[in-house]
């Protein structure tokens, strides 16, 4: 095949093989370097035999990878510097690509798991790659792929589950301080525009009013809020106002994408007993 074409056939594949390299290697420079030796074995190739160049990148560059991270791991090394993709982002298709990949906190995670392991979940998970084509790529049978794959997106899911505890824990403690606060404009930031304020009927018998949007529910809390407390209920954060270390009123808090969304203030005796609720410090 002219090497003219072929540039312009491996061209075609770029974006997508820049993905690859990047959500696999988490590094930019590396990421360029794997598309730089995928493209030399290539031109190397009797192209002749390749049916599917796409697949068939996909694996040279997956390959290629695989070899980066087991001696990336024989050295100790991580490439925590380079996490970031803007400097192999070169036009909009790439940027958004990128963009779209893969988060710095779901990077450092995929930095602990065994060559393998990322690999097989990044190729399976992401890009919807047969295990009996990843197999190959990191030496296994099929069976042994899926369960690579299997043990990294526990490992995932457990630290996204993580992080989205430690973010409902800050958007909590941040309305508690606006609340206190009294910080009109700051409460609206956290609250959704259709948030709504819910209590039982023990909780509205002493004195809580439900509440619709997000002005609305600011103006209830502004100023207020003064003696609860931050807690963990049901491993969940939330508040929650004691009397004499009694609970008497837990604020359960629903969070979507970093906003509040729903406030339900319990109060019923029977319902507080069944919460495991952890005042903090």
């Amino acid at each position: 095949m002219d090497q003219n074409f072929l540039a312009e056939r491996f061209e075609e594949h770029r974006t997508h093989l820049l993905a690859v390299a990047y959500r696999i290697l988490g590094s930019g420079n590396e990421a360029e370097d794997a598309l730089q030796e995928a493209w030399l074995r290539l031109s190397r190739s009797d192209t002749a035999e390749i049916d599917n160049l796409g697949g068939w990148l996909t694996t040279v560059v997956a390959r290629i990878c695989l070899n980066v991270l087991q001696s990336r791991k024989v050295r100790n090394e991580e490439p925590l510097a380079d996490h970031e993709p803007a400097d192999i982002a070169t036009d909009p298709e790439t940027e958004a690509v990128l963009g779209d990949s893969i988060g710095l906190a779901l990077l450092v995670v995929l930095d602990t798991l065994a060559p393998p392991e990322r690999l097989a979940f990044v190729l399976h998970d992401i890009f919807a790659v047969p295990f009996d084509e990843i197999a190959p790529v990191v030496g296994k049978t099929p069976a042994t792929a899926r369960q690579l794959a299997s043990r990294a997106r526990r490992r995932v899911q457990g630290a996204r589950a993580a992080a989205d505890r430690d973010r409902q824990r800050q958007v909590v403690a941040a309305f508690l301080a606006a609340a206190r606060g009294g910080d009109f404009d700051a409460l609206l930031t956290l609250l959704d525009p259709d948030v709504v304020l819910r209590a039982d009927a023990t909780a509205v018998a002493t004195g809580a009013v439900p509440a619709y949007g997000a002005k609305a529910v600011a103006d209830t809390f502004a100023g207020r809020a003064k003696g609860a407390r931050l807690a963990l209920i049901d491993d969940r954060s939330g508040l929650v106002w004691t009397v004499s270390g009694t609970p008497r009123v837990v604020f359960d808090f629903t969070i979507s994408d970093g906003r509040i969304v729903a406030i339900d203030l319990l109060a019923d005796a029977d319902t507080l007993d069944q919460l495991e609720l952890r005042v903090q410090r």
